[in-house]
């Protein structure tokens, strides 16, 4: 397997994010382009790309808040974001559907997880449907309770991970 390269997102990224974003989420629960250029632009810190052989393949996006309702869909959008807040609370992990199945999800995300850990955050949250519930888990979340959200009119599952 190469090897992934880890680095911010910057402007330039959006589009390539969002081709990956609408690709890989169903319906209404992928994030619009206005929203991905949104996050890379007020958390880059928080929204970090992965790249195979110089593609960009796949992406964590995130914002931060001293409070966390994970059901609050004004959090997708960063309204109450902070940077300095100890919370942080993941809106996206995506992987291109060619490169799904092969690992890069969790290695992604245990890069985050360092990164985030090393920014002296104390907690990450996130939403996953079902099926990613034991994924989570395996990668050291653990199960919060069926999220009240219906965002993209999908059933919701919320974990947590204490760091």
């Amino acid at each position: 397997m190469p090897e992934p390269v880890f680095r911010q997102a910057l402007p330039s990224d959006a589009e390539r994010c969002y081709a990956i974003e609408i690709g890989a989420y169903e319906g209404d629960e992928a994030a619009t382009l206005a929203k991905i250029r949104t996050r890379i632009e007020q958390y880059p810190q928080g929204f970090l790309v992965m790249e195979l052989e110089e593609q960009l393949i796949g992406f964590i996006n995130s914002g931060c808040a001293h409070e966390v309702v994970m059901s609050d869909e004004a959090v997708k959008e960063l309204v109450g974001h902070d940077a300095a807040a100890p919370n942080v609370v993941i809106m996206s992990v995506v992987i291109d559907p060619l490169f799904q199945g092969r690992g890069y999800a969790s290695v992604m995300m245990k890069t985050f997880v360092d990164q985030m850990r090393q920014a002296g955050k104390q907690t990450i949250h996130l939403m996953c449907k079902e099926r990613h519930v034991a994924l989570y888990a395996r990668q050291g979340y653990g199960y919060v309770r069926p999220s009240p959200s219906g965002h993209g009119g999908m059933s919701w599952h919320e974990m947590l991970m204490v760091l």
